[in-house]
């Protein structure tokens, strides 16, 4: 599932390429109605004619804000990416028009959201298992809505700070640190990939009760957080899988990070074999000789 990195990644992205522009109309072939409206007729009206004014992000979603004071949510799930470009539709299928990543790619080539756009240019969402959610909303019944007010702080805000920090994870003492830090109501944005290489860069073994841990390995953890996100940013975003950017192309954090889908290769930080574990479901990646759990030497 795309994380912070990368919604932030094709957040920044869209805010260049769609800000201004107006909807003309829309295309979709999802068959299971939005919740907001609640039928895909619905949301094509209202979505007509309006302008988009800004593009943002709160947490793992997408937030376009349109005039008149309505915003798209889009939250693109396991296999979703958002795309610009251009597309015609060649034997009942959307086809790329120019070549390149757009078309080449098969990630790309899961599309079933499309909008059209005043000046001939299209937005795109492709999603190979089409669990993306997308909704339209009131700016201030979505802000005030109960999901929205569940969520935890921005960890790249100025201010999250590290009493925050402390004073979010006191309450969930009890709990595994990996656990805590992907919480959605703890903190916003952090996934099972940057959880890894969090706790890896920290040197913090991911099935540590947060109780356990002393204020410097908390500190660890804090600083580690603001740098791994950051450097998601910078290297927009993680293709391990489905994610693409904007232009269809990779992201390139996979490149670099150190511990997550690397199981049974050598720990740049310390030679030691890396490891994967079950944990909540979810794979966990992590040297078993630089984070070691507690009650081993």
């Amino acid at each position: 599932m795309p994380e912070l990195p990368e919604v932030e990644t094709a957040v920044r992205e869209l805010r260049k390429k769609l800000i201004g522009k107006k909807i003309s109309r829309a295309w979709t072939d999802f068959t299971r109605p939005p919740k907001h409206p609640t039928s895909w007729d619905g949301f094509k009206k209202k979505i007509k004619g309006r302008e988009i004014k800004d593009v943002r992000r709160r947490a793992k979603n997408i937030l376009i804000d349109l005039s008149g004071g309505k915003v798209l949510l889009i939250h693109q799930k396991m296999t979703g990416h958002l795309l610009t470009g251009k597309w015609s539709l060649r034997d009942g299928e959307w086809v790329a028009e120019k070549p390149g990543p757009l078309r080449e790619d098969p990630r790309n080539q899961f599309l079933h959201l499309i909008f059209f756009f005043n000046d001939g240019s299209q937005a795109a969402l492709s999603d190979l298992r089409k669990f993306s959610k997308v909704e339209l909303w009131d700016r201030g019944t979505l802000e005030n809505s109960q999901g929205f007010k569940e969520l935890g702080p921005e960890p790249l805000d100025k201010g999250f700070t590290f009493k925050k920090f402390n004073e979010a994870l006191d309450k969930k003492k009890n709990l595994e640190i990996k656990k805590v830090l992907m919480d959605q109501g703890v903190i916003a944005g952090i996934g099972n990939i940057y959880a890894s290489e969090i706790l890896w860069k920290a040197r913090v073994y991911p099935f540590e009760k947060v109780g356990n841990l002393k204020k410097k390995e908390l500190k660890a953890v804090f600083s580690a957080v603001k740098e791994i996100l950051k450097k998601g940013i910078d290297l927009k975003g993680a293709s391990y899988s489905e994610f693409r950017r904007t232009g269809g192309t990779k992201g390139q954090f996979q490149e670099q990070g150190r511990v997550y889908d690397r199981e049974g290769e050598p720990c740049p930080q310390c030679g030691g074999i890396v490891v994967r574990k079950k944990q909540g479901g979810r794979s966990t990646y992590f040297c078993p000789r630089c984070q070691k759990p507690k009650n081993k030497k």
